[in-house]
């Protein structure tokens, strides 16, 4: 199926307050499919612009396209992304990659620049990101313009931005509690995905294999804690541990992260990613070439083991008894888990109270950081999903 995707981003300031905005329409360029918007904080424009394709590759992505036509009015990233330019910036060669790496899971990916003007529907929306306004995920219902409901009085998620970016901060814990009804002191769990590694390069199942980060990967993950290390010491929180998974590339994202806040590193065998058994190392292609019944069961049923493998019901299991285990050993505090995307997604799903179906709609990229607090009285409420603003 191939859809179009419309890409806009900007900075005021540059740099300055950031936003992007991306528009999926059908192949025709006339039908809204979905839009995503959301803001950064302070970046530059190139960043912005980045962000905007990022999105919109990422929610075409999840409607099924097999064929994307990308249109944007940066000659930069245009050209760029189509080979004929050097990326001489540094800090853009990560969003670059991670570009790329949304390319590769297409059959083909095209870009064109359009005047601005021919790009208004996707500048509207990153306007509409500076000005505060936030979809950053991609709702089909958005396109139709709902009317907007009226906000809680504390948001329970956000995707980052100015602020303390749901990392830290009592009062705002406290105001959650008050509006959603909790009683006491929550653990704070800041959620880390592990850096870049080969196998996350190649789009291949990585579970219980054990590849070191890339060079990419080291940087993400020092990217990471410096961020995180900067926004806790802003808001006078000093983390109970940093807790990761046993396996290298959260080891080693995890002992930046330590390093940066002098908390002590801790490795928890349950926050291990899922075993894939016989799919580990293979792309999804040749994981449902291999084994076409079974991938496609896999894909619809949390019951369902890869060969050789474990179901995501086992991995729930296990996270959930880890989960109980963190609130038990650290009561009040806050603390750093650095893991891979089923167990987070796992722990995020938990907090939402939602059914398994977010586990196949939720997207958590390299590097980043969501945030979930969990209250003594079993009630959850999340702070942040998927922030990767520190990458920029």
């Amino acid at each position: 199926m191939k859809l179009v995707v419309e890409a806009d981003g900007g900075s005021r300031g540059n740099p300055g307050p950031a936003g992007y905005g991306a528009v999926v329409l059908d192949a025709g360029g006339r039908q809204v499919l979905a839009e995503v918007y959301d803001g950064l904080g302070t970046a530059t424009n190139n960043v912005a612009e980045y962000r905007g394709l990022i999105a919109g590759l990422a929610a075409a992505l999840q409607l099924g396209a097999t064929e994307v036509e990308a249109r944007l009015d940066s000659k930069l990233v245009v050209e760029q992304m189509s080979g004929r330019w050097k990326v001489k910036h540094p800090g853009l060669q990560l969003l670059v990659d991670e570009a790329r790496d949304l390319v590769r899971q297409f059959d083909s990916v095209t870009f064109g620049w359009i005047p601005r003007k021919d790009n208004a529907r996707a500048d509207a929306l990153a306007n509409r990101a500076m000005d505060g306004e936030s979809n950053p995920t991609p709702d089909p219902s958005a396109a139709a313009g709902p009317e907007p409901r009226p906000a809680p009085p504390e948001r329970s998620a956000s995707t980052g931005g100015s602020g303390d970016s749901g990392i830290a901060g009592t009062d705002s814990s406290a105001a959650a509690a008050a509006w959603t009804g909790q009683a006491g002191t929550p653990v704070r769990m800041i959620l880390l995905r592990h850096g870049q590694t080969e196998l996350s390069v190649e789009r291949r199942y990585s579970g219980h294999g054990d590849p070191e980060l890339t060079d990419i990967g080291q940087k993400q993950a020092a990217a990471a804690a410096r961020a995180l290390a900067a926004r806790l010491a802003k808001q006078g929180v000093t983390p109970a541990a940093v807790l990761s998974s046993p396996l290298r590339r959260a080891r080693q994202t995890a002992a930046a992260v330590a390093e940066a806040t002098g908390a002590d590193l801790q490795v928890r065998d349950r926050l291990i990613e899922t075993d894939f058994g016989g799919w580990e190392g293979l792309s999804f292609a040749e994981a449902r070439e291999r084994d076409p019944e079974l991938h496609g069961r896999w894909l619809g049923s949390a019951d369902v083991e890869p060969p050789g493998g474990e179901s995501f019901r086992v991995v729930g299991e296990r996270v959930d008894a880890e989960r109980r285990r963190i609130i038990e050993d650290f009561p009040g505090a806050t603390v750093i888990v650095v893991s891979h995307v089923t167990p987070i997604k796992m722990l995020i799903r938990d907090a939402l109270g939602s059914g398994d179906e977010v586990l196949y709609r939720m997207h958590l990229d390299l590097a980043c950081t969501s945030v979930a607090d969990f209250y003594p009285d079993g009630g959850a409420s999340v702070r942040l999903v998927n922030d990767t603003s520190y990458l920029d």
